[in-house]
């Protein structure tokens, strides 16, 4: 219901935000989950909301089920994704012992992050999300810096890759943060300790890359991307 997509290599059909998607079944499920790659909706198996559909649902509109009875909610699902998203990445970051100097400061936000998206509507309307985003990446990108201190990796933040080739390319503790690494070849490069924050993924070939203690890469860049996973 909520998102809007256009007709393209992610999406079969043309839908405008708020309105239903065909697909969509009498019972709120997906007709054709099982099918999506196959029917052309490529979108829709890498999208992650982070749970802010659920909350909305379960706690700011106390377990309905009906979007149609309720489509204010549709408009607040841009922002408790936006906050989910970095109380994930936040978590993400709480999890690597490297980082714990500053740990204290993440716990706090995670706190901070989880209270503000468990507002009413009203406030969730009014919040400035962008704010609170300005307020957390200071952290994220210390708590990065800390973890890949001393691999000397190459700095990648913003950077169009698309279609790069860097097959077996030494990237330990790369930064490609918020960079477009769209149909890049990165098999078997050795990406230790590369912060993929807000990293375009799609149809990057990761086979055979070693991503051990990788920074921030979600589940829905993961499926964005070619992986022998």
């Amino acid at each position: 219901m909520a998102p809007a997509f256009s007709k393209s290599s992610d999406f079969a059909i043309d839908k405008a935000a708020g309105k239903p998607c065909p697909n969509l079944g009498g019972d709120f499920r997906c007709t054709i989950h099982q099918k999506l790659e196959d029917k052309g909706f490529h979108g829709c198996v890498v999208f992650d909301c982070f749970g802010a559909g659920q909350r909305i649902t379960q706690e700011t509109y106390g377990g309905t089920k009906d979007w149609h009875s309720a489509p204010e909610m549709m408009g607040l699902l841009p922002i408790v994704r936006q906050l989910h998203e970095l109380m994930w990445l936040v978590t993400e970051a709480l999890n690597v012992d490297r980082a714990q100097r500053v740990h204290e400061k993440l716990r706090a936000a995670l706190a901070e992050i989880d209270h503000l998206a468990g507002g009413t509507p009203a406030e969730l309307r009014a919040l400035d999300v962008d704010s609170v985003r300005r307020k957390v990446n200071p952290l994220l990108q210390k708590a990065s810096q800390l973890v890949r201190a001393g691999t000397k990796g190459p700095d990648y933040r913003g950077a169009n890759l698309i279609g790069r080739k860097m097959r077996g390319a030494d990237l330990r503790g790369a930064s490609f943060r918020g960079a477009l690494l769209i149909g890049t070849d990165l098999r078997d490069a050795d990406l230790r300790l590369a912060d993929f924050t807000g990293a375009d993924l799609r149809g990057t070939d990761l086979r055979g890359a070693n991503l051990t203690g990788v920074l921030f890469l979600t589940s829905s860049q993961l499926r964005a991307a070619v992986t022998d996973l």
